[in-house]
């Protein structure tokens, strides 16, 4: 291993450059730096060179040109025993060490006044250059593009004058991960900015946030990653207070419970409690404890080892009522109470996330499904129905408390997995159906599971989330007592559906939005 002679040290991050750059130049390495690193190194008594000095030629175009020269990347590039005599015909020292982070572009176009111009300017290219320079000659140079790795490399020098293959390896895995990453964030900001909604190529830049003890099942690895610019009210964002490490199936589950409780107004109270990627119960009220316990009322069963969401400050008596003699996987809400913290912090266990308030606008979102390979990329489901936007078909009208609960249904049954029907009444799921090969059997599991809980399907509305292909769901429904039914509509037994339900005396409208969940 060659010994450590020279680094060039060139970050926008700077947490902890100046301490790293001090143990190097104690160990007698020769440092080259640019712009603010290098001023920020002098200022701290940093023996430094500045690249422009080194290379004799001085920064141009307001610092868009500043490393993109032969001694710099000859010096990075040149093999050891192969380019050493045109190395040394052209005046260029090896380069063994380079320390590079690249400009904060996703810092950058988060703020809500970036302009295009903007953007554009914080788009690293030297930085780029440099680090895959370093990364491709892996070999002899050793690059460094996270702080974390500050320590584990100082270390090395300290105790060999150099740095291991199997880190140099690492390091340069990380780095070309690295610049992916920064020109995915580039490109997608990039693409937003055009018509093209589906980019012939497409590149995802994530972050991994966290590793798991094991996937859905044992036998699996796991890990979880972020977008770079995730949004606040998210799962992908949202801060642990306490408990034990997510699972994936938590993280999966947690997602579905905060996406199906945003979809109501943060005005009124509400709950969602998920078990197994499907809402098992969901309630509106006048406060959010009474939200909870009508969410909880729908199936208690199922509800036990689920995950709790609500939409608004989890107080201290909705908390103490959740996890009182019950056993709770997951609460999330936008914040908590410091009386409810006190309450959860009785049971350690219990995973409980703080998602930070949502933005009604979340515009350009896409939903991932993976399949052996390849990739489905869609829009996210974010259709929204008014009452203004339903049409109904029926001779009965809904009257306003049905309307209500018609749309309350409406937005419960988008989380459900395909083929959904859910039973509500006054802003409660009576009965949820789920995933069942054919409808009527979803109406089937939906009814069984009110008439276990004890809860009456008479007087309830029902919500599907694709059209009926045959009468036999309304025909079930009448018998079950249901008094109005919400679909998207669009088979072309439709006039037969209508037919069935004018006979029943049941009223119902069509959305003419679908809302399959597979």
């Amino acid at each position: 291993m060659a010994k450590i002679k020279t680094a060039l040290i060139s970050v926008s991050e700077k947490t902890g450059i100046v301490e790293f750059a001090k143990a190097l130049a104690s160990q007698h390495i020769t440092i080259l730096s640019t712009g603010g690193t290098a001023r920020l190194l002098a200022e701290q008594g940093v023996s430094v060179t500045e690249v422009s000095d080194y290379t004799g030629f001085p920064e141009i175009m307001d610092g868009r040109v500043k490393t993109l020269h032969p001694k710099i990347h000859g010096g990075i590039l040149g093999r050891a025993s192969i380019d050493d005599d045109v190395m040394a015909a052209h005046g260029i020292d090896a380069i063994d060490l380079v320390v590079v982070n690249l400009y904060p572009f996703d810092a950058t176009v988060a703020n809500a006044g970036c302009t295009l111009e903007q953007a554009i300017e914080n788009i690293d290219i030297g930085g780029p250059t440099m680090l895959r320079a370093a990364c491709k000659n892996h070999q002899r140079v050793a690059a460094i593009t996270d702080p974390a790795d500050y320590h584990d490399v100082l270390q090395e020098i300290s105790d060999l004058g150099s740095i291991t293959q199997d880190t140099r390896f690492r390091l340069a895995v990380k780095g070309f991960e690295h610049t992916a990453r920064y020109d995915a964030s580039v490109g997608d900001y990039l693409r937003r900015q055009q018509a093209d909604h589906f980019p012939e190529q497409l590149t995802l830049g994530v972050d991994r946030k966290m590793t798991m003890r094991y996937g859905e099942n044992p036998h699996q690895k796991a890990a979880f990653y972020v977008e770079p610019r995730a949004p606040q009210g998210t799962i992908a964002s949202a801060v642990q207070l306490q408990g034990k490490e997510l699972s994936f199936n938590n993280i999966a589950d947690a997602d579905t419970a905060l996406e199906c409780v945003k979809s109501f107004t943060t005005e009124t109270p509400a709950c969602v409690i998920v078990k197994h990627a499907n809402p098992c119960g969901v309630a509106q009220a006048d406060d959010l404890l009474t939200a909870y316990q009508l969410a909880h009322e729908t199936d208690p069963t199922s509800a036990f080892g689920g995950i709790i969401a609500v939409n608004q400050i989890l107080d201290e008596h909705t908390a103490q009522t959740a996890i009182e003699g019950r056993f709770v996987e997951v609460i999330i809400a936008p914040s908590i109470s410091d009386a409810a913290r006190t309450k959860l912090a009785a049971k350690p266990n219990i995973r409980v996330l703080e998602s930070g308030e949502w933005s009604t606008q979340d515009s350009y979102v896409w939903d991932y499904k993976k399949v052996r390979g390849g990739l489905l990329v869609q829009d996210l489901d974010q259709a929204v129905v008014s009452m203004n936007d339903c049409r109904v078909v029926t001779e009965l009208q809904p009257d306003d408390a049905q309307w209500q609960d018609l749309l309350f249904a409406w937005k419960v049954v988008k989380f459900v997995k395909s083929n959904a029907i859910v039973f509500c009444k006054n802003r409660q799921t009576i009965g949820v159906g789920a995933g069942q090969m054919s409808r009527v059997y979803s109406s089937k599991v939906a009814a069984l599971k009110a008439a276990d809980e004890g809860l009456k399907i008479k007087g309830t509305v029902m919500a599907s989330d694709a059209f009926f292909p045959f009468r036999d769901t309304v025909d079930q429904a009448a018998e079950a007592g249901v008094s109005a039914i919400i679909q998207p509509g669009g088979s072309i037994r439709d006039e037969e559906v209508i037919a069935a339900a004018n006979e029943h005396g049941i009223s119902m409208v069509f959305t003419s939005v679908r809302h399959f969940r597979h």
